[in-house]
């Protein structure tokens, strides 16, 4: 029976998600977006538990690397970032634009360690280093932008607040593609691993730990997350189900992700894949994804705020 309700959910969801798809479709281009101006969240985030994503080896996709136009302008995507690197600004973008789809189909979430650049693959591994502080991140490039002639990366809302240039809204930065060969050979902006041992300040998957490389997109591996690392999240969710098959968990998080257009997050906490919808802006967004999710069966959602006391 449990199956079967699974099983139906997810036919639900399919049917919601191909409604929602066909209703975009027909609606005007200046409504994707319910803000005019982009802004930080409206509650107080701390990025300190946000993972930097692991670089693994990505195939080449011909889908996400066509020639593009924007503003008259024409772009042709790279077709590998071994060797790139350059200096330039920075900025970052998020709210306005959280939960939209980004340039290689992905959902944009600005509480995730990604980013945009106009020309490099998609998706692709680059270390950013804050010139003025020395503090550096590793991010993922899912998306497309800035268009603006004096910037060379747009980083998520967390990337920012990890680099510790939020507030300015911009900052120079040295950026560096972490490259990874079939073969598992690493590549860090013009040094492969081996020449760049001492300094290398990133993690990437080891040769013999590759999977055998499929014939798409690799998913970015991470980390097994500390449990207690969700339970001091800060901000508000809504729970969806808690279940101890966690494949199950994912897939039906992509589902319910892609279909309300959130963010999602399942923490294993005492040995139950925990499916949460967040962090939310507030009550009333919290109420109307509760509501959507009645919608597609989904009866037993609630709220959790896991804002500090």
């Amino acid at each position: 029976m449990r199956n079967n309700n699974y099983s139906s959910r997810c036919l639900i969801i399919s049917f919601f998600a191909i409604s929602i798809l066909q209703a975009c479709s027909s609606s005007p281009t200046n409504s994707r977006y319910n803000q005019t101006q982009d802004s930080a969240p409206t509650f107080k985030y701390d990025a300190i538990n946000a993972e930097e994503p692991t670089p693994t080896y990505v195939e080449y996709n011909v889908w996400t690397s066509r020639p593009y136009e924007i503003r008259g302008q024409y772009y042709t995507p790279m077709q590998t970032g071994k060797g790139y690197q350059a200096n330039g600004n920075a900025s970052w973008y998020g709210q306005k634009f959280h939960g939209h789809k980004t340039a290689n189909g992905e959902v944009f979430d600005m509480f995730e360690l990604t980013a945009a650049h106009k020309t490099l693959p998609l998706p692709s591994f680059v270390r950013v280093t804050n010139k003025q502080n020395n503090k550096t991140i590793v991010v993922r490039v899912n998306d497309r932008g800035p268009f603006h002639d004096n910037r060379i990366i747009d980083l998520s809302y967390a990337a920012a607040k990890k680099l510790d240039f939020r507030d300015n809204g911009v900052a120079p930065v040295h950026i560096e593609v972490i490259h990874v060969d079939e073969s598992g050979l690493v590549t860090i902006g013009n040094k492969t691993q081996t020449q760049d041992k001492k300094n290398a300040s990133v993690m990437v998957a080891s040769a013999p730990s590759l999977p055998k490389v499929a014939k798409t997109i690799l998913p970015v591996k991470k980390p097994n997350a500390d449990p207690s690392a969700y339970e001091r999240a800060s901000g508000l969710f809504v729970q969806v189900m808690a279940m101890a098959d966690g494949d199950k968990a994912k897939d039906l998080a992509k589902g319910i992700g892609d279909l309300l257009q959130q963010p999602t997050h399942i923490p294993k906490i005492e040995n139950l894949y925990r499916l949460r919808i967040g962090p939310l802006e507030n009550e009333q967004s919290a109420t109307k994804v509760i509501k959507d999710l009645k919608n597609i069966g989904f009866d037993k959602a609630f709220a959790i705020d896991l804002s500090p006391k």
